[in-house]
């Protein structure tokens, strides 16, 4: 099990779908949670790509000195740059980290936001093109190892005799990962790609999608890995949890959230379509799942749903998922430093041992806590207390 946190570059706030409590990210932030999710043992952050974000290559490349194990799971976007170029960045990064760069292909699912950015392809024709372009990226990484070059003519995309004379640390490329439900989306990860990630349905939901896109991958030949995308609300109580995620989103209105409905609509993203039917806009009927709430997806596109509950109760919903196969989880939640701190603390002792293995910072001794009056640690203070002493 791998536990990724997520690097809020569309800004980040104490509540949902207003200005109130927001706060102002900028490189200082964004390095206080890079280092802080590192310190803490995460895996990885995923960096959001898009046009309400700061780019990711950037802010992935100036958070490489400030960590020492931390992976950045950053996007590559067919039709916005050429596959050669996204080939000799990927190396790059990957040389330059020592090896702690993981790809995320991004196809985009608003057309309109897309025109913005130069790209005129439907839905059908971006993943055309995604396949070419995956395919001659890594192609170019593989042939970096032993200095070959690459020549492809295709339907979308062309390259002649495509080099990389630096290839990456990690062989036979940065590991690529991809999220989506369309039909197209499911051909492109079978084929392609490494690690297939979904958004976070409810568990029926995941294991159906993981079925398909596990019997179309094996029918390739191929065995992908899982991940899953979530928000989390974790508290010491079932009842402080639910009283934080109503908190939340206690300053969107009706009108804020008709609006952002009426936005996630227009777009082509089947996933997208998916977390919108989840709640259809209902902020009664937010709990769609055991203890997953979709109070996020009223107003935030992408990933909409949180976990939600005391330590036990969101450990056991993360095995849950990973009883489908669900290897990744990816985690978010608000604001991002702070409960990234409070996620860590509360539920990792709870994850598998070999997961908590891992997150234990084997270099660290106690003793662990405040001091009691200067004298006694926390746990000497549990059994025996100064005033025995002294007696």
């Amino acid at each position: 099990m791998k536990i990724f946190w997520f690097i809020p570059t569309h800004g980040d706030s104490r509540y949902l779908g207003t200005s109130k409590g927001a706060r102002q990210v900028d490189h200082a932030y964004m390095k206080q949670i890079a280092v802080a999710v590192d310190n803490l043992g995460y895996e990885g952050v995923l960096i959001p790509t898009g046009r309400s974000c700061e780019d990711p290559w950037i802010t992935a490349a100036s958070l490489i000195d400030a960590t020492k194990n931390l992976k950045f799971l950053v996007a590559l976007r067919p039709g916005v740059t050429t596959p050669a170029l996204a080939a000799r960045m990927a190396a790059t990064f990957d040389r330059l980290s020592n090896g702690r760069v993981l790809l995320n292909l991004v196809t985009g699912g608003d057309e309109e936001e897309l025109k913005g950015d130069g790209l005129y392809e439907d839905h059908a024709t971006r993943y055309k093109t995604a396949a070419e372009y995956t395919t001659i990226w890594r192609e170019i990484l593989k042939r970096s190892h032993t200095g070959e070059s690459f020549s492809f003519h295709g339907e979308r995309l062309h390259v002649d005799d495509a080099k990389l004379l630096y290839p990456p640390i990690q062989t036979p490329y940065p590991p690529l990962w991809f999220g989506g439900s369309s039909e197209d989306a499911i051909e492109l990860a079978a084929d392609q790609v490494d690690t297939y990630l979904t958004w976070g349905e409810p568990p029926a939901a995941v294991k159906e999608k993981i079925a398909v896109v596990r019997a179309r991958a094996e029918a390739k030949g191929r065995q992908l890995n899982y991940g899953i995308r979530l928000h989390v609300i974790v508290r010491e109580t079932n009842q402080q949890a639910w009283q934080a995620a109503e908190e939340l989103i206690q300053y969107v209105d009706d009108a804020t959230i008709a609006a952002a409905q009426k936005k996630f609509q227009q777009m082509d993203s089947v996933g997208q379509r998916r977390m919108a039917e989840l709640h259809n806009g209902d902020r009664t009927k937010l709990e769609v799942s055991p203890n997953l709430w979709a109070g996020v997806g009223l107003v935030r596109g992408g990933a909409g749903t949180a976990l939600v509950g005391d330590p036990q109760t969101v450990a056991d919903r993360i095995q849950e998922y990973a009883d489908l196969g669900i290897s990744t989880f990816i985690f978010s939640g608000y604001p991002h430093l702070e409960e990234s701190i409070r996620f860590a603390e509360l539920v990792f002792p709870l994850l598998p041992l070999q997961t908590r293995q891992k997150l234990t910072q084997p270099n660290l001794t106690g003793p662990f806590g405040e001091i009691v009056a200067n004298n006694y640690t926390p746990e000497e203070n549990k059994q025996k207390t100064p005033e025995k002493e002294l007696a």
